[in-house]
């Protein structure tokens, strides 16, 4: 029997297994030291005008994950941001137009202004974006159709 062909299944298995159980966070996971992790933990608990100012002293423009990050600061803070969080997610965006963690966020953001087509849009290239179904698009198409049954009005997830 060859070996070959059970190995690249093999592989295949613990590449596709390990995109699953990927921890789930604001954004991408970082694979060397995290010069975000402060702001990070500013966003988890839930402190989100120190998460900008964190943010802002790293001052990470170029970074997909810093303006998505900012993004999601300005759009969940008490007092939000909305134009703002629109601008950091679509520069987000534009530098990594597959980062799922602003496709989620900026479609659930477009829900919130009323916007049906455009969330509707990032959820159809969020639907691309995933290698395997992922969390961020269940989070959005479970977001999008909360939408529609409420009467085309935004409803924050249970």
């Amino acid at each position: 029997m060859n070996a070959a062909p059970l190995a690249r299944l093999a592989a295949a298995l613990i590449i596709a297994t390990s995109a699953c159980g990927a921890a789930r966070a604001a954004d991408t996971a970082p694979a060397a030291p995290d010069k975000l992790a402060p702001a990070r933990a500013e966003i988890k608990a839930g402190r989100w005008v120190a998460a900008i100012d964190e943010l802002k002293k790293v001052n990470d423009t170029g970074s997909a994950d810093w303006n998505n990050l900012m993004g999601y600061s300005h759009r969940k803070a008490k007092t939000p941001d909305y134009a703002a969080a629109e601008r950091y997610y679509n520069e987000a965006l534009r530098i990594d137009p597959k980062h799922r963690g602003a496709l989620e966020y900026s479609g659930e953001l477009y829900l919130m202004l009323g916007d049906l087509p455009k969330a509707e849009a990032r959820l159809a290239t969020l639907d691309k974006a995933c290698f395997l179904p992922c969390e961020e698009y269940k989070d959005l198409k479970e977001a999008v159709a909360r939408f529609k049954a409420n009467g085309n009005k935004y409803v924050a997830q249970p």
